[in-house]
């Protein structure tokens, strides 16, 4: 299986590509309309310097988007915006913990949105982390202090070309 580095464009790509060419998601989420966002908090030792947002936009079961969005335009498009550290979003991409504990237990915080409505949506919540993790993720503990150090670089790129 393919290996794509976590919280990158490249990460959103090839999940997208995924969820397209899989019927399985469209019909999960046929009867979903929402506009979810999600934030990483920063880790500096992570490479994660300021905190990245990533939007999944779905209307009636189709991927409308999935992408990395500015904090301004989370606010202002998400029904919901979902905030935590990338160690407590590994712990979800890799099926080590279920997203409907984490977010009782406090350790997903909802930043915008309606806590009911996040709980009426929560069942697809295995599905959506299936559909982000069609290839093998590189968490940022898992890489060399050489391969950290691109990572730091690439992403102070790709949030300037993308203006994230």
């Amino acid at each position: 299986m393919t290996t794509v580095r976590y919280c990158t464009p490249e990460w959103l790509a090839v999940s997208a590509t995924s969820y397209q060419e899989n019927p399985k998601f469209r019909q999960e989420f046929a009867k979903l309309s929402t506009r979810l966002c999600f934030r990483i908090k920063a880790e500096p030792a992570w490479g994660i310097e300021k905190a990245i947002d990533f939007a999944a936009y779905v209307k009636q079961g189709e991927l409308e988007k999935l992408a990395f969005v500015s904090e301004e335009e989370a606010k202002r498009d998400a029904n919901y915006l979902l905030v935590a550290t990338p160690q407590q979003w590994k712990k979800l991409l890799r099926k080590e913990a279920k997203f409907v504990t984490e977010f009782m237990l406090g350790r997903i915080v909802l930043e915008q949105g309606s806590r009911v409505g996040v709980l009426q949506i929560a069942p697809h919540s295995n599905t959506f982390v299936e559909a982000l993790t069609p290839v093998d993720l590189q968490f940022q503990d898992e890489m060399s202090d050489e391969e950290l150090s691109a990572y730091r670089t690439y992403v102070e790129q790709f949030r300037q070309e993308l203006g994230v």
